[in-house]
């Protein structure tokens, strides 16, 4: 494999039917952390990706092969790959894949032990089931993109990571995992039927466990971790840049005072939300009086939970994010490292993506499938 050192999943093998998204991510995850991961693209690629296929991220780890799923001879090679995988993993729409004759019951039939991963919006049931989305529409009926954003403005578009990847990619690997871990008991595959809207709302467990006590207002911008505690915001500084602050605990709320050299007895009690405007109004003049630069230095290290907003390609140079390795640069491009970190297995640096169909022939052949018949029919292509 393309890849440095191991992973806690080496000797797993999934097959990742090409989509965009949570799938891929999904994917990737389970390549950085050792498994042997084959794409199967389509002929000429996905076509969403703005830049070249071997600068798209979450392909990195895994092997290229095309196919196309279109054509009998290239449904039954991908049959015949599932009898080696131990998972799969495809986005399409609930119905598409039983259309295209890879569905889970056919891949049953030649491997009972498959865990079939779908990962899809709206989920495999449900009126919406059969209609099309994004990331947006998902976490906008879950109650969560309601809750992001300022008290009086409207909800704010938290990038993709929310329903996408938190609640989409990352509840995929875990319920790939978790069916792994029967079938390696039982001998019996089954569907992980992974959607975005029921991720996203698990995510808000917390948040329901808050309001269910009393403790929080269903209105942004008004609650603890919200935005709305003072203490708990973010502060422009007098070069426009911002500082973020985090200081819950009675220690840390008294360190962020002294660093911002709010000292005098007239501030109010950290949780008299009465007093609360006027508090983020004393504590935004302070931060406004120095440059970003300026507060990192006062802050240091110190407990008061402060830290500077900078944008990705400033975190590669950020001394802890790179102490870390949490993103690293692989020649002019910045990426995430791997995650979690595993002690058996310290040296994992998965290898960067590759062009669409470069492992074709090989992933066939190793896999006992003659790719000869695929090339010459167009069902199967290597670049």
């Amino acid at each position: 494999m393309s890849k440095v050192g191991s992973g806690p999943l080496e000797g797993l093998r999934v097959l990742e039917i090409g989509g965009m998204g949570p799938g891929p991510f999904a994917g990737m995850t389970l390549a950085d952390m050792g498994a042997e991961v084959v794409r199967i693209e389509r002929p000429g690629g996905p076509g969403i990706f703005p830049g070249p296929p071997t600068a798209d991220i979450v392909n990195r780890g895994k092997r290229s092969v095309v196919l196309d799923l279109k054509k009998p001879g290239a449904v039954d090679a991908l049959l015949s790959l599932t009898e080696r995988a131990d998972a799969l993993i495809e986005g399409y729409r609930p119905g598409v894949a039983e259309r295209l004759g890879i569905g889970p019951a056919v891949c049953w039939e030649r491997n009972p032990k498959l865990v079939y991963g779908r990962m899809t919006g709206w989920g495999q049931t449900g009126p919406l089931a059969q209609t099309a989305g994004h990331d947006i529409s998902y976490i906008a009926i879950t109650g969560a993109l309601h809750a992001i954003g300022d008290a009086g403005g409207p909800p704010q578009v938290p990038v993709n990571l929310l329903g996408d990847y938190g609640g989409g990619g990352m509840y995929l690997v875990a319920g790939l995992l978790a069916a792994l871990r029967e079938a390696d008991r039982t001998g019996r595959g089954q569907v992980v039927d992974a959607a975005i809207v029921d991720g996203t709302a698990h995510l808000l467990t917390g948040t329901h466990a808050l309001v269910n006590a009393g403790t929080w207002v269903d209105e942004r911008g008004s609650n603890l971790l919200d935005g709305g505690a003072p203490f708990y915001a973010v502060y422009e500084t007098s070069d426009g840049r911002y500082m973020a602050a985090g200081a819950l605990e009675p220690k840390f709320y008294a360190a962020l005072l002294a660093g911002l050299g709010l000292t005098d007895e007239q501030l109010a009690d950290q949780h008299d939300q009465e007093g609360w405007p006027g508090l983020r109004k004393r504590i935004a003049a302070a931060f406004a009086s120095r440059t970003q630069q300026e507060w990192i230095e006062v802050f240091g290290t110190s407990d008061a939970c402060v830290a500077p907003v900078i944008g990705m390609a400033e975190a590669a140079d950020h001394p802890h994010v790179a102490a870390r390795g949490a993103v690293v640069r692989r020649g002019d491009r910045i990426e995430p490292g791997v995650a979690p970190r595993f002690s058996h297995h310290p040296d994992v640096r998965p290898a960067a993506p590759v062009p669409f169909g470069r492992d074709t022939v090989a992933v066939l052949g190793e896999w006992g499938v003659d790719p000869a018949p695929l090339l010459e029919s167009g069902a199967a292509a290597e670049s």
